[in-house]
């Protein structure tokens, strides 16, 4: 038996009737980008199909389960690092002050063999020194899986200071990965992350543009202290976050392989993307932690079926702190849950096929670049950031973005909705403040923010 197709005017007949006095264009959305949300999509709209498939294999699994470990202590560091590789991670980046020289890290990663579990870095400005004291650790394994992580744009973006000129900073990354590039084969050395943009409030396709100009700016970083464009572009990492709204954060992913795709043939090497999605802090609740976890896992399907590499998920009280070893232990799982029995990553590219998440990918992929050229004709990231071109962009979006929450336009459960009177605590350890080093370079800093905590704290709408 065959159904009959209908056509878009059929649609329109019928939710013209069922919206009676409302016009149909008050289906239409404009989300942070103005990109507008249609309540149809179909091939007869115009939505054009493709493929943005994950190309790598991580060890037989579908993606890299990575995890974070944060700490200052070189023996609880080891201890956390070892329970997570035995709990079914892949890889781990490591932050915190053990990275600080090549003893307490080599310490940090005892019993870690680094040809089988790649181990990662998040040193901020102090990157090339960590890379270093991982090579240290690595001992000349030709074979060891480093990932030195190097992303000084993203440190000065965010604390607004640095203790050298920028260009020197990104001159000493890119000796660092020259330097390394012939003894470790396997290492990546840079990540060209756009969190930043996401946590200070920033729209989808600001992120996917800071991506792109800050890889741009250590791709030619790299060429300059003598790698070739093939080297660069392999081992550079691109780095996103993911949220709640998991369409939005698998079309993202999707639209970065576009982007990248682009990118890498400007400078005449292409090479497949390799992303890294961490999930969101902004995103996450202080007062009543419990309900991130369903935050926290609609991030990690996203970032699954959007096809990143790698996928990191916060433990649920981070919000509060550095996550305990239970909630750490929840962040694992919630990945292999949705890895080895929700099976999600059994498909090389599920979202294809999807006309509205074929559509939203290509949208996003466009008006990243968009920005991305607006950018460059500012002269490059630095010079953006510098001239506080790139902030008042971001502002604006996170502007609007609190204004839907205080509105109602949005919603956050157990925050703005479904609000607990006597949450239950959640144990977290206390992060010690770290002063960034200034004196050398400066900017109005892309501050992170924590959408909760207007509502937590009562000023909300005030």
């Amino acid at each position: 038996m065959t159904f009959p197709t209908p056509s878009p005017a059929d649609w329109k007949a019928l939710a013209e009737k069922a919206l009676k006095d409302r016009p149909i264009e008050s289906l239409i959305h404009l989300d942070a980008d103005q990109l507008a949300i249609r309540p149809l999509y179909a091939a007869a709209t115009g939505a054009e199909p493709l493929s943005a498939p994950r190309p790598s294999d991580a060890a037989g699994r579908p993606w890299d389960l990575r995890t974070l470990v944060e700490g200052d202590d070189a023996a609880a560091v080891n201890a956390a690092v070892l329970a997570d590789l035995e709990g079914g991670a892949a890889s781990v980046v490591l932050r915190g002050a053990a990275l600080a020289d090549p003893a307490p890290l080599v310490a940090a990663l005892d019993g870690v063999a680094l040809e089988l579990a790649a181990v990662g870095l998040d040193a901020g400005l102090g990157g090339p020194e960590a890379a270093n004291a991982l090579a240290v650790a690595a001992k000349g394994s030709p074979r060891a899986r480093l990932m030195f992580h190097m992303d000084p744009v993203s440190a000065f973006a965010e604390t607004g200071e640095a203790p050298r000129a920028m260009e020197e900073h990104l001159g000493l990354a890119a000796n660092t990965a020259a330097r390394h590039a012939a003894a470790y084969p396997e290492a990546t050395f840079f990540l060209a992350g756009g969190r930043v943009v996401h946590e200070a409030g920033g729209s989808i396709g600001q992120e996917l543009a800071f991506v792109a100009a800050n890889a741009t700016a250590l791709v030619r970083a790299a060429l300059e202290a003598g790698m070739t464009a093939e080297q660069a572009l392999k081992g550079t990492v691109l780095g996103v976050a993911v949220d709640q709204e998991y369409f939005d954060g698998l079309a993202k992913v999707r639209a970065l392989r576009l982007i990248w795709r682009s990118l890498s043939r400007a400078f005449g090497a292409e090479t497949p993307a390799v992303i890294e999605a961490r999930s969101s802090r902004r995103m996450l609740a202080a007062r009543d932690p419990w309900p991130n976890l369903l935050r926290l896992t609609a991030a990690g399907f996203a970032g699954a079926v959007g096809g990143a590499d790698a996928v990191v998920l916060d433990g649920f009280s981070r919000a509060r702190g550095r996550p305990d070893a239970f909630a750490r232990r929840q962040a694992r799982n919630t990945q292999l849950v949705l890895m080895e029995e929700a099976h999600v990553g059994r498909v090389a590219d599920p979202a294809a096929g999807s006309w509205f998440l074929d559509q939203r990918t290509r949208e996003l992929a466009e008006a990243g670049w968009a920005e991305f050229q607006r950018i460059e004709a500012e002269g490059g990231i630095v010079e953006a950031l510098r001239g506080h071109l790139v902030q008042p962009r971001v502002a604006r979006a996170r502007q609007a973005l609190e204004a839907a929450l205080a509105g109602g336009g949005a919603a956050m459960v157990g925050v703005t909705r479904f609000i607990d009177p006597g949450p239950r605590p959640a144990p977290a350890e206390p992060e010690p403040a770290v002063a960034p080093e200034g004196g050398g370079d400066a900017c109005v800093p892309l501050t992170p923010i924590r959408l909760a905590a207007a509502f937590e704290t009562g000023e909300a709408g005030r």
